[in-house]
């Protein structure tokens, strides 16, 4: 196939924390066996020299690309950065050189497919190792050896880093019982799938800590835009600086995210924390990486699982609300070009890592995965998400919820009870008010009906879905579609 190789010559702005001597070298984030991202807007390398004005020579498997380019000085570091680009289906493997006086260095082994970022907190931190098929995992990844994995380390900064500032878990790596043992689970079963999908190479990068909110992932002008009046949040931009900045220079397709449960507490401000976030990154990335990143990348995310039984806590589905920044589903007006994996039918209470981590991550991913087909691909006919009201209609003693405009059908479990109304003259708060069971009445090919008889003579002011922590058995709430089995996501609608 025909091959175009190109480089485009820059001044990289950069500071000096983090990134050690100034000697000829890459940056920490290249090395053999790595995936370049694919497509003709390029993908940048970049590094550090010793001597200002030093020329860097740049070669793609022997053949120089470009002109060559000249280091410049900034914060007192001496940076080298270029954009390279293969266009066709030739995914690689290429040998990457850049030469200087100082010497050649050397790449090898390096793909170029599509490359995501996988970030959060515990259940995106859940290893392979937790899975209960793990060793079947490790013997089938023989087979993967296109997908390319990469963890960062745990770290924490004050100030942005445009490198990473301590050893990193796994450098880009070709996987193996050892390194996927200690790699995210959703992140590769993820790409695993994609992989299945496309045919070429997928690189995964793990940047992730358990424990941790959103705040300490969002950089301080994401955070400012989101002001607290008073409510509660932490403002501190730690793992932002240290284990997010050091990536936007690298270009990337997309990434993917799990973590909520941390936030829970403060589900008001997440509504505009998430979406804040998700722009911002945006933004970064695609500056930071002379917009060889796109400013709309797509952005997936898990929305929370199920945690304790029988619990009737309101924060987890609160938060599971301001996921969806107050639209219930996604893509959205706030949250364009993102999707979303829905898990509250997807409960492990006898975890033995906490019913807070449950191990169903095969089920996690393939959902998440799904809809990154129609989403971040664009993969036209396709039905990636659960069912979700399109019309409510109140009739004397009933309500009849219709879904996606009647287009797709539904299959319906009636043996839970998570329909509700609030029976109220005024507005009901989504946690609190006079909310009363709605039992369902009869269903039809992509509608319910529901008994709103206990309001009486008080009118029907609301209605709410799954707003329980932990609604459902496992694969066992009421609304799922008939052709993809995905659960429709909790919802809540207001008549005021």
């Amino acid at each position: 196939m025909a091959r175009n190789h190109w480089v485009l010559l820059c001044l990289a702005l950069c500071n000096a924390a983090g990134l050690g001597s100034s000697t000829f070298k890459f940056a920490s984030y290249y090395s053999d066996h790595m995936v370049l991202q694919q497509g003709a807007q390029g993908a940048i390398v970049w590094g550090t020299a010793s001597h200002l004005r030093e020329k860097v020579q740049l070669y793609l498997n022997g053949h120089t690309v470009g002109d060559g380019t000249h280091t410049f000085n900034s914060s007192g570091v001496i940076t080298w950065m270029a954009k390279v680009s293969v266009t066709g289906s030739d995914y690689g493997p290429y040998t990457i050189a850049a030469k200087s006086s100082e010497g050649t260095i050397t790449l090898h082994d390096v793909m170029f497919g599509d490359v995501w970022v996988c970030s959060g907190q515990s259940n995106m931190e859940f290893t392979m190792g937790g899975l209960v098929n793990s060793s079947a995992e490790y013997v089938e990844a023989s087979n993967y050896s296109n997908i390319r994995i990469f963890k960062s380390q745990h770290a924490q900064s004050s100030v942005e880093l445009h490198d990473f500032s301590v050893a990193l878990v796994t450098p880009w790596s070709v996987p193996t019982r050892a390194n996927l043992g200690r790699f995210s689970a959703v992140c590769w079963l993820f790409g695993k799938r994609l992989s299945s999908q496309f045919k070429y190479p997928i690189g995964l990068v793990e940047s992730n800590w358990g424990g941790t909110k959103i705040e300490w992932w969002s950089s301080t002008s994401a955070l400012s835009k989101c002001p607290t009046h008073g409510k509660r949040a932490i403002q501190n931009s730690d793992l932002w600086n240290a284990m997010m900045s050091p990536l936007t220079r690298n270009t990337i397709y997309g990434a993917i995210w799990y973590q909520g449960e941390s936030n829970a507490g403060a589900y008001e401000l997440y509504s505009c924390q998430f979406p804040a976030m998700i722009k911002d990154w945006r933004q970064k990335f695609s500056v930071n990486s002379l917009h060889t990143t796109s400013m709309e990348f797509p952005f997936g995310f898990v929305q929370l699982a199920p945690h304790r039984n029988g619990s009737e806590v309101k924060s987890i589905p609160s938060l599971r609300w301001a996921q969806t920044a107050g639209y219930g589903t996604v893509p959205n007006a706030k949250m364009p070009n993102t999707f979303m994996s829905v898990t509250l039918d997807l409960p492990d209470f006898n975890s033995p890592y906490g019913s807070i981590h449950p191990r169903f991550k095969h089920d996690v991913a393939a959902r998440l995965a799904l809809s990154a087909l129609g989403v971040a691909y664009h993969r036209s006919g396709l039905e990636f998400q659960g069912p979700f009201p399109s019309e409510y209609r109140l009739t004397g003693h009933s309500l009849n919820i219709e879904y996606n405009q009647g287009r797709a059908p539904i299959t319906v479990f009636a043996n839970a009870s998570n329909f509700e109304v609030c029976c109220s003259a005024t507005k009901c708060d989504k946690n609190f008010g006079n909310w009363k069971p709605a039992p369902m009445t009869s269903h039809h090919i992509s509608s319910v009906t529901l008994n709103t008889s206990q309001c009486g003579q008080v009118a029907v002011s609301a209605v709410r879905y799954a707003w329980r922590e932990s609604p459902c058995l496992l694969k066992r709430c009421e609304v799922y579609g008939r052709d993809t089995e995905l659960p429709g996501p909790p919802f809540y609608h207001s008549f005021h």
